[in-house]
């Protein structure tokens, strides 16, 4: 049997093809590795073996009849366990799910098996995708590949773990506010969160409606590239989904040689000389990854968006706010955990006591503070402004610039139990919630190490359906950091 690169979606997929190697035999290699290194990983709830095995033997009884097979054929990934798979438990990571197991599947994971991939389980996460570091799961932490005292990132963090360990190429995320690119930069790896409403929602267990997106995470731009291309478009399941034709991502990659005719802006606030709390040495490779997009002919300016001082604030009102709705329907009722009580009331309350960890909590009553009575104004009416606000101002800076810069985060993956304090924990997020906010395009691809030697992240920022442009300045910095 032929070994596989899980290295590359690209790779995997063209072995399958050729017949070097049967799906079935990929997906066996991706299960022995799982088993071989998830223990001290971590990273996966649950692992599907036999649905997994029965795909690849479909995929294989295909090609030997010589019918076509769809363009990521063979390829085992993997799917965090926010996204529901039919006749496999979705948990979100937290007890009031276990046991749970969706009667249907999302549209992503539908793509996913009409282009013959193979689902070979569920990633860890934090708990309902509300984290920064995987720390905050039910099923324990997560952690990093690189260093196994340091976090993965998160919410997404079994999904960067799964690819940067090896286990598989490609896995999907989500992200909420930075929840695939943060995970992708602690672990090495690209992440890209798509246009909001370029990619379906439908089956996606919601954290914040508004804010929600999957994502995709691989080893490479092209990997990351052909996993968009296969999940985008519009899914009338989804009234968030956005109508129109899709540009081919991978072509845009493929067919880049340079960035001459590119206007790039460096976000003032975001690169290290406007906001406090960003480390040296994530600055320093912020600027050479600069000079690689300078050097492959782009025109790179440095630009201020203010309003981006202000959205941490506005982004911990509006996304508690939109959780303490959708999470209100995990009651014990009608599916999940229940708890054991004297009448209605008090059933719900030791149900969601019980199901729902510390931080979840915190955040539902964070919202349902700012949505209450007397607050709204002052909260959640303040900080829907201020997204109006910056979503104008990133549109008027789209008109004279193609792609934004800065740092995917402030810091290198920090240790585990560093971050006790949840602000601190928040801040990590400082520079991948702004595309959330405006609902923007946005891709980390990592450049180097900083502390400790871990991995440092860039992060590209484009206009609505702008994957093509950030994914092109992206191809430039990973092809300089290969150099």
């Amino acid at each position: 049997m032929s070994e596989v690169n899980f290295a590359s979606v690209i790779e995997t997929t063209a072995a399958v093809a050729k017949g070097d190697v049967s799906a079935t035999e990929a997906t066996q290699q991706a299960l022995k590795k799982i088993e071989q290194d998830d223990a001290k990983i971590n990273a996966f709830n649950t692992v599907a073996s036999d649905s997994a095995l029965a795909q690849a033997a479909a995929v294989d009884e295909k090609i030997a009849s010589g019918q076509p097979v769809g363009p990521l054929a063979g390829l085992p990934i993997a799917v965090k366990d926010v996204i529901c798979t039919e006749g496999i438990e979705t948990t979100c990571s937290s007890n009031i799910l276990r046991g749970w197991v969706p009667p249907y599947d999302a549209t992503v994971v539908e793509k996913l098996k009409a282009a013959d991939a193979i689902i070979v389980g569920k990633t860890n996460c934090d708990e309902f995708a509300m984290g920064s570091s995987n720390e905050s799961s039910a099923f324990g932490p997560v952690l990093n590949p690189r260093d196994l005292s340091r976090v993965p990132g998160g919410s997404s963090g079994g999904a960067a773990a799964a690819v940067a360990s090896g286990m598989v190429a490609a896995s999907l995320g989500t992200d909420t506010g930075g929840s695939v690119r943060q995970p992708a930069s602690f672990c090495g790896v690209v992440g890209l969160k798509p246009t909001y409403g370029g990619v379906s929602r439908y089956g996606l267990i919601a954290y914040a409606s508004s804010f929600d997106t999957v994502g995709v995470i691989g080893n490479s731009v092209a990997d990351a590239a052909l996993l968009h291309d296969t999940l985008a478009g519009q899914d009338v399941r989804d009234s968030t989904s956005l109508p129109g034709a899709r540009e081919s991502v991978s072509d845009a990659v493929e067919a880049s040689q340079d960035l001459k005719g590119l206007k790039v802006g460096v976000i003032k606030e975001l690169n290290g000389s406007g906001l406090a709390g960003f480390e040296p040495e994530v600055v320093d490779r912020f600027r050479a990854s600069v000079d690689t997009v300078v050097a492959a002919g782009a025109d790179v300016e440095e630009i201020s968006i203010p309003a981006i001082e202000a959205t941490l604030g506005a982004y911990y009102m509006l996304v508690p706010s939109e959780a303490s709705s959708n999470l209100a329907r995990f009651d014990g009722v009608r599916y999940g955990h229940r708890a054991s009580g004297g009448n209605t009331a008090e059933m719900m309350r030791a149900t969601r006591t019980e199901g729902f960890g510390a931080e979840v909590q915190r955040r539902i009553m964070l919202g349902t503070y700012a949505l209450s009575a007397g607050y709204y104004d002052a909260y959640y009416a303040k900080a829907s402004r201020l997204r109006a606000k910056l979503i104008a101002d990133f549109a008027a800076i789209y008109s004279e610039y193609d792609v934004l810069m800065c740092p995917t985060s402030p810091c290198v993956a920090f240790e585990l139990g560093a971050k006790e304090d949840p602000l601190s924990m928040y801040l990590v997020d400082i520079a991948t919630i702004p595309a959330n906010l405006v609902g923007a395009p946005a891709i980390s691809v990592p450049f180097g190490t900083g502390a400790a030697d871990m991995p440092v992240g860039i992060q590209m920022i484009g206009p609505k359906f702008g994957e093509g442009t950030i994914c092109r300045v992206a191809k430039a910095i990973e092809e300089a950091k290969n150099d």
